[in-house]
């Protein structure tokens, strides 16, 4: 009950937050696109996340898909609320985040441990949560994650 509680609070929330918070414009590119790639680029893996969880692009959200991807974190409502953290820990600062940190820790108290992982990871990598990811696509995933100390 409380992943689909978390869920659909999600869901009302991305078009407000595509709208009003994300200036960025968004990517040109599908995930048919990105499978075009050298198998070894960020573009690739980016192209097998969304195929692999039949997920499509959201416009100006594209960034957050990358994410998962260079961390290698999953899906899962606990995983999504992680993930959050893990940026927090990278030194990520807005009200969204702070909003589904807050959240996520009074519906999942006894992941505190957990979430605490993902926020101490974040801190051990260098900043990138702020990068130009459209134009590293090309990149080899591995070096973009070894010159990040990304984990």
């Amino acid at each position: 009950m409380r992943d689909l509680i978390i869920e659909k609070m999600y869901e009302w929330s991305k078009k407000p937050y595509q709208k009003f918070f994300k200036k960025n414009d968004p990517w040109n590119v599908t995930a048919k696109e990105l499978i075009q790639y050298p198998q070894e680029s960020l573009g690739f893996h980016m192209g097998c996340f969304l195929l692999k969880y039949n997920f499509e692009m959201q416009p100006k959200l594209e960034d957050h898909d990358v994410i998962h991807v260079l961390t290698n974190t999953g899906v899962s409502v606990v995983e999504e609320i992680g993930m959050q953290y893990y940026l927090w820990g990278n030194g990520k600062k807005s009200a969204y985040l702070y909003m589904v940190i807050s959240i996520g820790t009074l519906f999942y108290p006894t992941r505190l441990k957990t979430f605490t992982n993902y926020y101490n990871r974040g801190k051990a990598a260098h900043h990138f949560h702020h990068l130009a990811f459209e134009k590293m696509l090309h990149l080899p995933i591995q070096t973009i994650q070894t010159s990040f100390n990304i984990k």
